[in-house]
């Protein structure tokens, strides 16, 4: 297929799946545990036994929140097109594959990376259940993109409570034809410079998959949920710094040499902004050549090498990320639409692409919004 814009960075969330897709596919014992869809006075809403809101099934953002007019202004945007009333209306634009196609086309899209339910899986509290949930959603994400292959690059949810089902999964998708893993980074996850890890890294090395962590929350689980009247002062802090955690990753994948053993290794940091990246880059450099210990642990090269090799950072619109193009590397850079989060640019993505990287030479903007998603995904061009 011949590309000319490709976003690295979409999603499909819980609130436009099936509704008995968990309760339909989930082993006999877990039925009763897993998400489903229940009436209530908002709409079709996902939640669990618990009681556990997971919000309502084909509405705005990635909780599923009833849409009012106001609330934000890019949900007012993708209101314009009507996605939400649809939704209401139980027509699903998001989830399904022929409906989504005529989505992207509408924002001259030709492919899309596809995040999945991973951080709502993660936030059951309960292993077992997320875990089915994962493999689950990743036996029907294979049926979703085999309708469009070229176009829907879905990636396998990895379920890491243990680094056991963690391989197996792995190996698993990878024999399913999925093109790419996402790994959990939540902030009480175990580092990832811990030995801990390695089986995981060995299995990813095998099936030459590349390795994707999405921009997460700053916050303790529950803290957002229990500030009461000052939910709207914690969210602030939480969308202000949600993307430079991702720094935390990368550094720790060093540590951890996990760049240096496995080089063929590919990881993506999604939604991770890139104003950061100069200075984390220039300081973990900086580091390198004062401290001999930081070579003594086997880092042969400077970070940024290792950065410029084998990562790549996706975004979607960012006033100071996309005047440092040269000092971050363009070939390192994948823009995304965030298709359809109210975080992303979807369905004006020409009009930001513009915007950030009008200046650009059309070799480096071509890189940036097509050719490093290609050659990163190996797709046929």
């Amino acid at each position: 297929m011949k590309y000319r814009r490709i976003s690295a960075d979409c999603h499909l969330d819980l609130g436009w799946l099936p509704h008995d897709l968990f309760v339909s596919e989930a082993p006999a014992a877990l039925k009763e545990r897993m998400p489903h869809v229940v009436e209530k006075p908002d709409g079709p809403t996902w939640t669990t036994k618990s009681g556990a809101y997971l919000g309502l099934s084909k509405a705005a953002g990635v909780v599923g929140r009833k849409y009012a007019k106001g609330m934000q202004h890019r949900f007012d945007v993708m209101a314009t097109t009507g996605i939400y009333d649809d939704g209401a209306k139980g027509i699903n634009r998001v989830g399904d594959p022929h409906l989504r196609i005529k989505e992207m086309e509408r924002d001259g899209v030709d492919a899309e990376v596809i995040y999945g339910v991973l951080a709502v899986a993660t936030t059951l509290n309960d292993d077992e259940v997320a875990g089915a949930m994962m493999k689950i959603y990743n036996t029907w994400l294979k049926d979703f993109c085999s309708h469009y292959p070229d176009r829907h690059i879905g990636l396998a949810c990895i379920p890491t409570y243990s680094i056991e089902e963690a391989v197996q999964e792995v190996h698993r998708v990878a024999r399913l034809g999925i093109k790419g893993l996402e790994i959990p980074c939540q902030w009480d996850t175990k580092p990832m410079w811990d030995p801990h890890w390695e089986p995981l890294w060995k299995a990813v090395a095998e099936v030459d998959l590349p390795i994707h962590f999405h921009a997460f929350p700053v916050m303790a689980r529950g803290v957002l949920e229990n500030a009461g009247a000052l939910r709207p002062n914690a969210t602030f802090v939480a969308q202000s710094l949600f993307q430079i955690n991702l720094f935390n990753i990368f550094a720790s994948l060093l540590a951890g040499t996990v760049l240096e053993r496995y080089p063929n290794i590919r990881v993506a940091f999604a939604e991770s902004g890139i104003g950061w990246l100069p200075y984390a880059l220039d300081r973990m450099d900086f580091l390198y050549d004062e401290l001999n210990s930081y070579r003594s642990f086997g880092l042969k090269m400077k970070p940024s090498e290792y950065w410029r090799r084998q990562c790549r950072a996706s975004f979607q619109y960012e006033r100071v990320g996309s005047k440092l193009v040269d000092m971050i590397g363009a070939e390192t850079l994948m823009w995304g639409s965030d298709f359809p989060h109210g975080d992303g640019v979807w369905p004006e993505s020409g009009k930001y692409i513009e915007e950030q990287f009008g200046y650009l030479p059309e070799n480096k903007k071509r890189m940036i919004t097509c050719d490093n998603a290609v050659e990163f995904y190996r797709l046929a061009a």
